[in-house]
């Protein structure tokens, strides 16, 4: 019994060494575009202002440079989880943005009225 699960199990340890790689490809890749879309979002529905969508967009592609840069060798555990971190707070500077009330165009008082309604000479 213990002859057939020694290999068993190592044919499985192998297994899910090489697993994570691809895996963390596609994960990566789906999260950059998953950010993308929340940005794409924010813009269409006026919760982001053109600007914070660039400025939020420039992280977005600061970080995906950053990946290639990493992959070229080979993308380790500590360039994995610095990847992670920099999506992590990219997300969450989207959830900032698009929760703080700077509207983009078309939203909020408007240009020429002020908080009451009436309008500003």
């Amino acid at each position: 019994m213990k002859k057939i699960l020694i290999p068993i199990v190592a044919v499985s340890a192998l297994a899910a060494a090489t697993v994570p790689a691809a895996a963390s490809a596609q994960s990566i890749n789906e999260r950059q575009d998953r950010l993308e879309r929340r940005i794409d979002m924010g813009l269409r529905n006026g919760s982001l202002t053109r600007s914070e969508a660039y400025r939020l967009r420039a992280e977005l592609r600061e970080t995906a440079r950053l990946e290639y840069r990493y992959r070229h060798n080979g993308l380790s555990r500590w360039e994995r989880a610095d990847l992670d971190r920099r999506f992590d707070r990219i997300s969450a500077q989207i959830r900032y943005e698009r929760h703080d009330r700077d509207y983009g165009y078309g939203y909020g008082y408007g240009y020429d009225r002020d908080y009451r309604g009436d309008r500003r000479w």
